[in-house]
């Protein structure tokens, strides 16, 4: 028995890294008394204690033992804190009215500590009794402020409009915070999209992406119908979306940087220079578009892609904005592991939504509502596949309806990109509560049109087995007698953008989910 309970103390000290406490002596027992540790408690989350002894740093689970000494916490008093820090677009009021949604459901009172707008308090208390159960620290900047503090441990969760750099996944390593980019340290909250947007009084409804990226560095300085200047607005350069349009608008259409702008100190007073003025061009965040006019997006060939829910829930618009937060490879409070588990639950999805963003809640879309796609398919199968795959689809997916839960790929490869990655869980939790008992959940996969259309065919089938295999894997509860399954691939059969350039071939690697 004594070798058991040293053997799981040591392997949970070794599995978990820890933000060091001031220490005292105390002794942990056992509840039936035949096991005692004495040594210095270093620190304790409200369910575990750390504990350095002479067998080295263990780590014992606080509903096992009594704690004696001067060091012992007092549990009833215990109050679980962490930090948030970043994007101002997620804490200066999602996390908040989240915590407060999660407050009222766990009949928590909330009160706020404000010290300044970047620096404040949310702190959440048991009414009966007065004592505080959780404090939250918020500090926030931007995204690159968000990853700082993390990397240097003064926050506990980071809340960034993009996903880290290669650069921060390196420096969390060396920091010993564990891989950030794994799906277990890092979560999607919400999603927002980036919109090229014009005012009112300009006659432009679309545009291209190169037209975009051009504009946006200057290449291109007038509007092609009108011939004034083109005034560009935008935000610091430091902040998230900044950073996404030069890396998926800018610099693969070869442009470095974009051209010299008027700057905004914040997302409402860009949308409004914008929406003032005809000749301005903006790239804003859909969840504070304004008064400002969106665009579509299109590709040199056409297939125009307006932000819409649906289309940010399936990542079929190709400038989405996931809303993510990072976590270091820590085990962090009870209250808030339990809490961050309760953000991708159904009745959080409602708070995410009032507070103007897009949530993941699962929808369908019915097949009489696919006719621009259907479109999109038959103009391709004239060209480069023969109309018998088109007519395989068709009858293959008619009657079913689409889930807006989409997978695709990082650059093509194996690796699920981050919100894809979340889909996998979400649909596996859905399988296992009964939610598709009854129907037939089928795996469709679609290629780019790069390549041999029956490599592309093999291809799609297979990337959808993979996402098949990942969800039913993560299901291990489900009962699978009640739910049929197929997997099916069209290769490039339904193009959702036109091929001639990157961000098209990413949105068109796919696979789709469908249930009848």
């Amino acid at each position: 028995m004594i070798r058991r309970f040293l053997c799981a103390a040591i392997f949970a000290a070794l599995s978990m890294l820890w933000t060091p406490l001031h220490a005292q002596d105390v002794t942990l027992t056992s509840r039936d008394g035949e096991i005692a540790l004495s040594g210095t408690l270093l620190t304790f989350d409200g369910e575990f204690y750390r504990l350095q002894t002479e067998f080295g740093e263990l780590v014992l689970d606080g509903q096992g033992v009594l704690c004696r000494g001067v060091g012992c916490p007092n549990l009833e008093d215990y109050v679980a804190e962490f930090t948030v820090a970043g994007s101002h677009a997620i804490g200066d009021t999602l996390l908040p009215a989240l915590l407060e949604t999660y407050a009222a459901r766990r009949g928590l009172s909330v009160r706020r500590v404000v010290r300044s707008d970047s620096d404040f308090d949310i702190e959440l208390a048991d009414p009966g009794t007065g004592f505080d159960v959780a404090r939250v620290g918020f500090r926030l900047s931007d995204s690159d402020g968000g990853m700082a503090r993390l990397l240097l441990g003064e926050a506990d969760i980071a809340m960034t409009l993009r996903e880290a750099s290669e650069a921060e996944i390196q420096a969390a390593r060396a920091a010993g915070l564990g891989d950030i980019s794994a799906p277990g340290q890092n979560r999607i909250l919400g999603l927002d999209a980036l919109v090229p947007a014009v005012a009112r009084g300009n006659s432009t409804n679309q545009i291209t992406v190169t037209m975009l990226a051009s504009m946006l560095a200057g290449a291109v300085p007038e509007w092609p119908a009108t011939g004034g200047p083109v005034l560009l607005q935008g935000r610091s350069s430091r902040s998230g979306p900044a950073q996404v349009i030069r890396s998926q608008v800018l610099m693969p259409a070869g442009f470095e940087a974009p051209a010299e702008m008027n700057r905004h100190p914040d997302e409402a007073a860009l949308s409004d220079a914008i929406a003032r003025d005809p000749l301005a061009l903006g790239m804003v965040r859909l969840s504070e578009i304004g008064n400002a006019v969106p665009l579509a997006v299109a590709g040199d060939c056409g297939m125009p892609v307006l932000a819409d829910r649906q289309r940010l829930k399936s990542g079929d618009y190709p400038l989405t904005l996931p809303l993510f937060l990072y976590m270091p490879q820590k085990r962090l409070p009870l209250f808030t592991r339990e809490f961050l588990a309760f953000l991708r639950s159904p009745q959080a999805q409602p708070t995410i939504r009032r507070a103007g963003f897009v949530d993941q809640g699962r929808e369908e879309i019915p097949w009489a509502a696919q006719g621009t796609r259907l479109l999109n398919a038959a103009r391709v199968a004239e060209a480069d596949i023969p109309l018998s795959e088109l007519k395989r689809m068709t009858d293959a997916l008619t009657g079913a309806r689409r889930l807006t839960t989409t997978f695709r790929f990082r650059g093509g490869a194996s690796a699920l990109e981050p919100q894809s990655a979340g889909n996998v869980a979400d649909l596996a939790k859905a399988i296992e509560s009964g939610a598709f008992d009854g129907r037939e959940l089928l795996f469709v996969g679609f290629s780019d049109g790069e390549g041999d259309w029956q490599v592309n065919q093999r291809l799609s089938a297979q990337r959808a087995r993979t996402v098949r295999d990942a969800v039913v894997k993560s299901a291990f509860s489900a009962d699978f007698a009640q739910v049929r399954m197929q997997v099916l691939g069209f290769g490039e059969v339904m193009p959702m953008a036109c091929d001639d350039a990157e961000w098209g071939r990413r949105v068109n690697r796919r696979v789709e989910v469908w249930v009848r």
